[in-house]
Order: C-alpha cells, then structure tokens, then sequence
C-alpha cells in the first residue's frame, strides 16, 4: 500500500478531539475543584476556629479521602473521562492514580502488589516535581539571590 494512501485512510479513522471544548471543560471544573476547595477550607477555618493555614491540612485531606473512595467505588474514572485536566491537574488526580494502582495490583498482596506498584504513575509525578522544584528554585538563587 502505498504511504501517502495509508495516511488518508489513517487520518480518516484517528478520532478527532475538540481541544476548545476540553478546554473550557477543564477550566470550568478545574474552577469548581478550588471553589469546593475554597469552601472546604472556609468551613473547616470557621467550625474549628483554625487559622486557614491549619484548616488547609484537612482540606486537602477531604479532597484525597473523597477522590479515593470514588475511585475505588468505579465512578471516578468516568468524570475524569469527561473532565480531562479539570480532575487530574489537582490534588484529586493524584490520589486517582495511587488509588487506581493499588486496585489494579491488589491481587498480589500488599506488598508486591499494592507496595510495590501503587506509585507507578504517581512516583514519575513526584520525582519530575521536585527535580523541576530544585531546579527552578536553583536558577532563581542564582539570577535573583538570597
């Protein structure tokens, strides 16, 4: 077959993506994500009589605790489908990915399976973010000072 055929029959069948649509998806839930953060952080600063640097501890606690449990009950893999960026770009896609580790690996115990794969995606995410972290906090040293 001849590539420049191939080509049209691939293009003709590869699933086109309406990347402004996803876009203002991502945006609008990434905004309910911190309006609910907000919330949560207001609620927990007022019903415990806590500074809002104490209360971001249990908020960010919430949001963990409630990503996980509606991972391991099935429908979260179904929001981020539709939310994209909007659920994996915060605190809840973290606790996703661990969580959907440690369902997959559960078969094999806790610690050759739970243990040692549950990081898998989210292990690459920390190590990117605290080499980037040094690096940037680096070159700010150095081109800003002390």
């Amino acid at each position: 077959m001849e590539k420049k055929k191939y080509q049209d029959i691939v293009k003709k069948y590869t699933p086109q993506e309406d990347r402004t649509y996803h876009g203002i998806v991502a945006f609008v839930i990434g905004g309910v994500m911190g309006v609910l953060g907000q919330l949560l952080l207001d609620l927990y600063a007022n019903w415990f009589h806590l500074p809002t640097t104490d209360a971001a501890p249990f908020m960010i606690i919430t949001l963990i605790f409630f990503a996980s449990l509606f991972t391991s009950l099935g429908f979260f893999d179904k929001w981020v489908a539709w939310a994209k960026a909007g659920l994996i770009i915060p605190i809840t896609g973290f606790a996703h990915s661990m969580m959907s580790a440690a369902l997959e690996y559960k078969k094999e115990g806790f610690v050759t399976g739970i243990g040692a794969n549950m990081f898998k995606l989210a292990g690459t995410v920390i190590i990117f973010g605290v080499v980037s972290s040094y690096l940037f906090g680096f070159i700010r040293l150095v081109i800003f000072g002390g």
